[in-house]
């Protein structure tokens, strides 16, 4: 069921890859009166040390909460020295400036969904991190009325985010369908979050 604090609306579905009990994938967000974060991080590999490695980062990202997009990337890569890499996508949405951040290292996705239904995705650096420096690009767009984000790992593939249904604005019904129609598919860790701005 989605969860709704004052400005984000948000509903998650996640699931681990078939056969295992650990998902791999990690997630964290969190609303406060000025902005909203959203975080999510896929361990190299799967199962449990792919899990520890993805819940290392979100640990480090709840620490450091109110840190820009590009600081928090940097803290994780450092924190990740020795340990499995990750890929991962951190979002960040400022209600006072009615703007959002978003960057994403690897194979972590996000698309954006107007109120008139244009989609648009934007495209992950490559790579991931592990304690060795990368440079990166954070993108960052304007935070229009009713915008839905939509938040993945690669277990959602391209034919699954060209459904009508993510065109909807109920973001638990889009995770519903989700779970119903592309979820099936289970050879990869998958997540995928939906998140719709209410102002």
């Amino acid at each position: 069921m989605g969860v709704s604090e004052n400005h984000m609306e948000v509903s998650v579905f996640q699931q681990p890859k078939k056969g295992n009990y650990y998902c791999g994938d990690s997630y964290y967000y969190k609303e406060t009166e000025n902005e909203f974060i959203c975080a999510l991080a896929d361990g190299l590999g799967s199962g449990e040390y792919a899990k520890e490695s993805s819940q290392i980062v979100m640990d480090i990202i709840e620490e450091n909460v109110h840190a820009d997009v590009e600081q928090l990337i940097r803290i994780c890569n450092e924190k990740l020295v020795g340990k499995r890499g990750v890929v991962l996508g951190v979002l960040k949405v400022n209600f006072r400036t009615n703007a959002y951040t978003f960057s994403s290292i690897g194979n972590i996705g996000i698309m954006t969904i107007t109120e008139k239904q244009e989609k648009k995705r934007s495209i992950p650096n490559s790579g991931y991190l592990g304690g060795y420096r990368r440079p990166f690009k954070v993108f960052d767009g304007v935070l229009d009325p009713g915008i839905i984000f939509i938040m993945f790992s690669d277990g959602v593939n391209s034919m699954d985010l060209s459904a009508k249904y993510f065109l909807g604005k109920d973001v638990d019904r889009i995770t519903e369908t989700y779970a119903a129609i592309g979820g099936k598919n289970r050879d990869d860790d998958t997540t995928l979050i939906a998140m719709r701005y209410l102002d």
